[in-house]
């Protein structure tokens, strides 16, 4: 089973690529996912961030206010406070995930997306993953798409969560596999493609080798 890190900044489109991963064959998990799922009322990520941040974060139905919680992580500069919550627990969760799917499926690839993969301070990357892959695209894109997704959002919150995450050049020099996004669906797709067959490639040859 190959574990693969699939990462990218804000906008560059990296669950455009997980979702063709998946169509080829990849089990895919996304982070973001997994982290909503930890902060639901009765889990214990939830309990520690009310009790770190205080009852101001919670909603009127006793969720969390997931916009209120972002401004306080990311405009007030809170954002490591957050994650040392949420990440060990999420890492541990995609950790049991990929272990499970490599037990039914030796030769499986295991895919999980993730925009933090090297900013998190949890975790060593040699031991989580055996493949990297990064997308990226240019810094006024990704710009241009958060804005579309996310109305009401300002350019200044899409340059704040962008200044919380490490440089594109900077993950590119730590990642195995490069895919650009600024062109046509095909020619992602292209792209995603060969990354795939390398990786099917890849997952063979390490279950040979632990064989």
């Amino acid at each position: 089973m190959l574990r693969v890190g699939l990462t990218g900044g804000l906008g560059s489109g990296k669950s455009t690529v997980a979702a063709m991963l998946v169509e080829l064959g990849a089990h895919v998990t996304q982070a973001d996912e997994v982290g909503r799922r930890l902060m639901q009322p009765g889990q214990n990520v939830f309990d520690r961030i009310v009790a770190h941040f205080g009852a101001e974060v919670l909603a009127a139905d006793g969720t969390l206010d997931r916009t209120r919680l972002a401004k306080i992580a990311f405009a007030d500069g809170r954002v490591e406070e957050l994650n040392a919550i949420v990440h060990p627990a999420t890492i541990e969760a995609q950790a049991a995930w990929m272990a499970e799917i490599g037990e039914r499926e030796p030769e499986a690839v295991c895919v999980v997306e993730t925009a933090l993969l090297f900013e998190t301070k949890h975790g060593n990357l040699r031991d989580r993953f055996d493949r990297i892959v990064l997308v990226y695209a240019p810094e006024q894109l990704r710009i241009e798409r958060f804005l579309a997704r996310q109305p009401g959002a300002t350019v200044d919150d899409a340059r704040r969560r962008m200044e919380a995450q490490m440089s594109d050049f900077e993950k590119m020099q730590r990642s195995h596999f490069l895919i650009r996004n600024d062109g046509t669906l095909e020619d992602l797709r292209r792209q995603v493609v060969q990354v795939w067959e390398a990786l099917k490639a890849a997952s063979g040859s390490l279950e040979s080798s632990r064989a």
